[in-house]
């Protein structure tokens, strides 16, 4: 079973998160005779990379001290705009943000929506406002989880599994190779094509946009929830 678990940490995207272990082993004076894989394994995910977004200093101080004794490398930040400017900064600085959604600064679902549009991060909003609304509606702009203050240790012990899920989709994508169609194929496709007639082609694709998604979340807005 562990070398099971291993092998599926093998994927460029799981080593980008957790590849610094080994440098963090070493200088401990801490590495062993086993393979960097199995070193790894025994300390995931310690050192996972956690930007926090709380303008409440105290619930930021406290959730700081969580995270840390999850062994997650923390840094801290009480204004959105502060926050944005850290990560357009250094897109590979962080794995995962959590941020609350009511911010003075800037509205936590329109940060939300930034970070999702600019790079590719999993977000966790959290706030007190537990209602299927404000949940539904954070869900809609992108968070891949919505935690209900106040948050538990257990809650925040399993939030690296989105860091890991993200980039195991993101090296699918770079590494499935297209599949070659057969001579057989390729002439049937042609034939199809120089049978169709003009009026029966396709439209080009909708390429989505900032702008489309601005429209998109003010019909949601405008509609409701239920309604969409």
């Amino acid at each position: 079973m562990k070398h099971d678990k291993i092998a599926q940490l093998r994927s460029p995207g799981i080593w980008r998160l957790f590849g610094c272990r080994r440098s963090m082993m070493a200088s401990e004076g801490r590495r062993s005779s086993s393979s960097p894989e199995g070193e790894t394994l025994d300390r995931f995910p310690a050192g996972l990379r956690v930007l926090v977004i709380d303008d409440d200093r105290t619930s930021l101080k406290l959730l700081e001290h969580m995270l840390r004794k999850c062994l997650y490398d923390v840094t801290v930040c009480s204004e959105s705009r502060k926050a944005l400017s850290l990560l357009r900064g250094s897109k590979d600085r962080f794995d995962i943000v959590i941020s609350d959604v009511h911010m003075p600064d800037m509205d936590g679902f329109k940060l939300l929506e930034l970070i999702g549009l600019e790079m590719d991060l999993p977000i966790i909003m959290m706030s007190g406002d537990g209602r299927s609304s404000t949940v539904m509606r954070g869900i809609i702009h992108g968070a891949c989880e919505y935690l209900i203050k106040p948050v538990r240790m257990q809650e925040l012990k399993t939030i690296w599994q989105h860091a890991v899920r993200k980039n195991l989709n993101i090296d699918r994508r770079q590494y499935v190779k297209p599949q070659r169609k057969r001579p057989s194929e390729t002439a049937a496709d042609e034939d199809q094509l120089n049978n169709d007639e003009p009026s029966a082609s396709k439209k080009p694709r909708v390429v989505w946009s900032f702008h489309l998604h601005q429209k998109f979340c003010t019909a949601v807005n405008q509609l409701g929830i239920d309604s969409t």
